[in-house]
This record gives C-alpha cells, structure tokens and sequence, in this order.
C-alpha cells in the first residue's frame, strides 16, 4: 500500500503512472494493428 500512497502523493509519481499506462496501451494498440495487417495480408495471398 505504500507504494500506491507513493505513486498518488506527488506530482512525479503520477506522470510516472501516466507514462507507464500510456505505454503499455500503446503497446497493446500495436499488437492489435500488426495482427490485423499480418491477417489482411494473409487474406490477400490466399486470393492470388
């Protein structure tokens, strides 16, 4: 818990947190954009 009252207390500590969510929902945004073009172009060899 004293890591949360850490995080929350100071200024640092949020944009830390901000950075880190920011980061990892980037990360899941990629993933999902290079599957979906990994299948679009599977798709697209198929129809050859």
């Amino acid at each position: 818990m004293e890591l949360f009252t850490r995080i929350f207390d100071s200024y640092i500590g949020i944009l830390s947190l901000g950075v880190l969510l920011f980061i990892i929902g980037m990360g899941v945004w990629f993933y999902k954009f290079f599957m979906k073009k990994i299948e679009q172009e599977e798709k697209a060899q198929k129809n050859k």
